[in-house]
């Protein structure tokens, strides 16, 4: 087996059963990438047993940090059960289900989503993809299914020096496939959906949204960057008279349109706009027109802490554009997924918004992902979707 060891002091987010360790944490030791490695102390006392990863500045990602627990076969058979226990016992209201959240789940790199009876799997770091074979078979045995794709052509497989790969892993046949959510119906394709093809991480935001739109008899509803229309049908379903949903892609909004007719919506009711949000943002308030409700769920902005900066002016200005558009009593659901933003700042990124638009607001609730995206109290970069609920004044 072997053995990197750690400079003095740098064990210590290992002693917190934080999984990572970066390069800069180092002395000496090095592997094959994937390769299991025993981290030890200055000191050369264990800390983990760890995957190596000479290309990522997370040089190891930690699989256990009981020294007599063997990493093989066996220890993925018993994690992927203890992830799909917790996932059966939270009985997820969905088709559509996170079976495995990485770091989060005792996998790091590796993500399972199910819909339906396909599994869609992302391998996203060099452990996991050292282990691709043995993890697949596992799954499929843990889950009794037979239906696996990949889809690792995340940008994180580059920091890893891996190249993105898709396709079947087990089984074959169409990737075009629909779960059933609250009631509703979603189409989506794992082959060329964004992420594993569908954003499960919203799913108590979309029921709480069609929620808040039913309580407050919101009639206007503004949906930016609506992507396949999970919001839109969500605000059809709460009672909404008009849904505008703005996305840049073409072919999201053909698929938006068609969740809105699988649910039994009138298409009237819609309005779709293949355009830049920003811009029709401001092309609504010169228009003079007003919203009763409005989500913001921008793609991710800033991935780490380095892009923070950039990504707060981005974030306050269609904060900024959209409390104006909204309508005094009227709520706004505004999201952000990027990992280098926390809670905190982007509350003050919200506030700051508001105070340049000139509108106060109430914080009625604070959101995150679904339950079956867990945050360990390990290991808080598992917050990585953070949302507020804000009723203008």
């Amino acid at each position: 087996m072997k053995v990197i060891r750690l400079r003095e002091g740098r064990e210590r987010s290992l002693l917190r059963r934080h999984p990572w360790v970066f390069d800069s944490a180092v002395a000496r030791g090095g592997a094959d990438p994937g390769e299991t490695v025993r981290v030890e102390d200055h000191e050369g006392r264990f800390r983990a047993w760890a995957a190596f990863s000479p290309a990522s500045k997370i040089r190891a990602r930690a699989w256990s940090f009981e020294e007599g627990e063997r990493i093989d076969a066996a220890f993925f058979h018993r994690r992927l059960r203890e992830a799909l226990n917790l996932r059966q016992r939270l009985k997820v209201p969905s088709e559509g289900v996170r079976l495995v959240h990485g770091e989060s789940d005792g996998l790091p790199g590796f993500v399972v989503d199910r819909y339906g009876e396909t599994l869609v799997a992302q391998f996203l770091s060099a452990g996991a993809e050292r282990w691709k074979k043995v993890l697949a078979d596992a799954l499929l045995d843990v889950t009794g299914m037979q239906r696996l794709y990949e889809r690792s052509d995340a940008n994180a497989r580059a920091l890893e020096g891996l190249a993105e790969t898709t396709g079947w892993l087990r089984g074959e046949g169409p990737t075009e496939v629909a779960i059933a959510e609250y009631g509703w119906k979603f189409a989506l394709d794992v082959a060329t959906g964004h992420k594993t093809g569908f954003y499960l991480d919203q799913r108590e935001n979309r029921a709480r949204f069609a929620d808040w739109v039913r309580r407050l008899g919101a009639q206007r509803v503004l949906n930016c960057y609506c992507y396949t229309g999970g919001f839109t049908v969500a605000a059809l379903a709460g009672g909404a008279a008009e849904v505008t949903s703005i996305d840049s892609s073409g072919p999201a909004l053909e698929r938006a349109g068609g969740n809105v007719a699988l649910n039994g919506f009138e298409a009237s009711r819609c309005e779709f706009l293949d355009a830049d949000v920003n811009a029709s943002l401001r092309r609504f308030g010169e228009a003079g027109r007003q919203f009763d409700a409005i989500v913001l769920d921008p793609p991710k902005l800033a991935p780490t802490v380095a892009h923070a900066e950039r990504a707060a002016r981005a974030y306050k200005d269609i904060n900024r554009l959209a409390l104006k558009l909204l309508a005094p009593g009227g709520v706004l659901f505004t999201f952000s997924c990027s990992g280098g933003i926390s809670a905190d700042l982007f509350h003050k990124i919200v506030a700051s918004a508001g105070t340049d638009a000139g509108v106060d607001g109430y914080i009625a609730e604070h959101l995150g992902a679904a339950p079956d995206h867990p945050m360990t109290l390990a290991f808080p970069e598992g917050e990585y979707l953070k949302g507020l609920v804000v009723i203008r004044k």
